[in-house]
């Protein structure tokens, strides 16, 4: 039907499903204020307080091995309420700009970065379990042009606004702004009951044993 059709399409899977939309709205503000705390006060907070670009180096690189330890429990943890999970795991988001406002020192600051990687990769795993699970195969790529494009759409106007935003109410107060931001948008988008209630699906194994246990989202079996 064309360019356009698949976009009727996927905007229509996209708003018929509130859980989808609202995490998409919760990342368009987190994302962005993120984006201008990690990429606009990071390396400011790092110069005047913390040494130098070098320990900001290391707090990021505690933030990827954070991601990689995320991803190492999700091969093995399979929480069932996938959403409410992910969604709690949003919000250590706000701990890096908190950090920032204080400022702590370099060591509590990789420790803060290496628990916002995990917690982010816990939420992006499940995240992703949800969709493919919820949303048609046919269907997935309109949708997740949706959730990309909802998802950083903000991020330029938060990069251009952090300097002003910093004149105007100094940098400490602009960073616990980002964090309360957060913080807000994360708690709203758990008044959304399916993004408290979806379950992961379970299926049973082709092939197995009858009245063999299957595992189930959490970890529990049933007979």
């Amino acid at each position: 039907g064309g360019m356009l059709a698949d976009l009727r399409d996927g905007w229509r899977e996209f708003t018929g499903r509130p859980w989808l939309w609202g995490i998409v709205v919760q990342f368009s503000v987190a994302n962005a204020v993120v984006g201008a705390a990690d990429a606009v006060y990071g390396p400011l907070v790092a110069r005047d307080h913390l040494g130098g670009p070098a320990p900001w180096g290391v707090a990021l690189a505690f933030f990827g091995g954070g991601t990689v330890a995320g991803a190492l429990l999700m091969t093995r943890w399979q929480p069932r309420r996938l959403l409410l999970v992910g969604t709690l795991c949003v919000f250590p988001l706000a701990l890096p700009s908190a950090a920032l406002a204080v400022p702590v020192p370099v060591v509590v600051l990789c420790a803060v970065m290496f628990v916002t990687g995990l917690s982010v990769e816990v939420f992006g795993v499940s995240w992703m379990t949800a969709l493919h699970q919820e949303i048609p195969e046919e269907k997935l790529s309109r949708v997740s042009a949706y959730d990309w494009f909802g998802s950083v759409a903000l991020v330029p106007a938060a990069m251009a606004l952090a300097g002003p935003a910093e004149t105007a109410f100094g940098r400490p107060e602009a960073l616990w702004g980002c964090a309360a931001l957060v913080v807000v948008v994360t708690a709203a988008v758990l008044t959304v009951p399916d993004v408290r209630n979806l379950r992961r699906r379970t299926k049973a194994v082709a092939g197995a044993v009858p009245g063999a246990q299957e595992a189930v989202g959490d970890g529990t079996a049933v007979g």
